[in-house]
């Protein structure tokens, strides 16, 4: 019977939320949000601009460190395993290669936005 109810319930909210979800959004289109391009640079200009290679090389640390965080979630999970220590071990060596890595970016001026 509770079973039965808590289903309800949620089956419920849920219906309300995704009618609410299409029912208050205000819908205010302009040049910006209409355009494909979100980039920041200019779709009917030169193709040929300079593209700034720090941008590209600190979007490239982002991407490595939100990498690390996907593969750390796992974490208090794996606290519960028969054998946890293994899975801290692995955990430490990530952490540890990648704090290399920064320190490594970080001494050969890689970190630096503008010179």
């Amino acid at each position: 019977m509770n079973l039965i109810l808590m289903f309800t319930i949620t089956t419920t909210l849920s219906l309300l939320l995704v009618t609410l979800s299409f029912w208050l959004p205000q819908m205010n289109p302009d040049a910006e949000k209409l355009s494909p391009y979100e980039c920041g640079f200019d779709p009917l200009g030169s193709a040929r601009l300079p593209f700034s290679l720090r941008f590209f090389l600190i979007a490239i640390l982002f991407l490595l460190f939100d990498l690390e965080i996907a593969l750390i979630l796992p974490l208090p999970w794996g606290s519960q395993l028969l054998n946890p220590a293994l899975t801290f071990f692995w955990v430490v060596v990530i952490l540890v290669l990648l704090t290399i890595g920064l320190i490594y970016e970080w001494l050969q001026g890689g970190l630096e936005w503008a010179e």
